[in-house]
């Protein structure tokens, strides 16, 4: 992957890895923050406003709404070798969220960012609001 270079709060930033934007068990202080412990933290993050976060119960699920908000999360620098093991506990071999692209807004709006998308119905969840905050042990 190439570099990439970004200005934020005045400091240069050259992102050489994938970025992971994260909205639920994946935060910090959350049940499954240590999958992330060998990633950078770059920052609090919020996707543009096209999207929706329901309640799953123990975790949340992010789709994708033209007409949806913008969602809070985190943003990491995450190494390749991580996507497999990210991938395995987001349970996408099993259909329950997929890996994608999305948009961030500024500062971020120019940086290629995956997350985790779900896939499941969302009918009858409860919708969260802009951020996900069940902690869950």
């Amino acid at each position: 992957m190439s570099k990439l270079a970004i200005i934020f709060r005045g400091l240069k930033l050259k992102i050489k890895s994938p970025l992971l934007f994260v909205y639920g068990t994946l935060k910090r202080g959350y049940c499954r923050d240590h999958y992330l412990q060998n990633a950078k933290f770059l920052g609090e993050a919020k996707t543009e406003a096209s999207y929706r976060l329901y309640d799953c119960g123990e975790y949340p699920g992010l789709v994708h709404d033209p007409n949806g908000q913008s969602i809070e999360g985190e943003l990491y620098e995450i190494s390749e070798a991580t996507w497999p093991i990210l991938d395995e506990v987001e349970g996408v071999s099993i259909n329950l969220y997929r890996r994608t692209s999305i948009q961030l807004l500024t500062p971020y709006h120019d940086m290629k960012v995956q997350t985790y998308l779900y896939v499941p119905s969302t009918d009858g969840l409860k919708k969260c609001g802009q951020r996900w905050e069940c902690k869950i042990s």
